[in-house]
């Protein structure tokens, strides 16, 4: 694995420290852990965003719903 070097405040070297108590083996694991659901976390968001933004587009077009209306309508039962 490739190592790292970063700075960390007080508290949350102290956080660290705990790993085992939280049932990691190491504190590398518990970064990898933690970056991973960032990482997750921060995608998500960046899809809600998206879609939200989808969502209002549709919302202020009236011929992009006639269009999708009429997609629906002409679908294959």
């Amino acid at each position: 694995m490739i190592q790292a070097k970063f700075s960390l405040e007080e508290k949350q070297l102290d956080f660290l420290n705990a790993c085992k108590h939280f049932g990691f083996k190491d504190k590398s694991e518990m970064v990898r852990v933690a970056l991973e659901n960032l990482q997750t976390d921060m995608q998500h968001k960046a899809l809600e965003q998206s879609a939200k933004i989808y969502a209002e587009i549709y919302a202020e077009d009236q011929e992009l719903q006639e269009l999708t209306q009429q997609s629906w309508e002409n679908w294959p039962t």
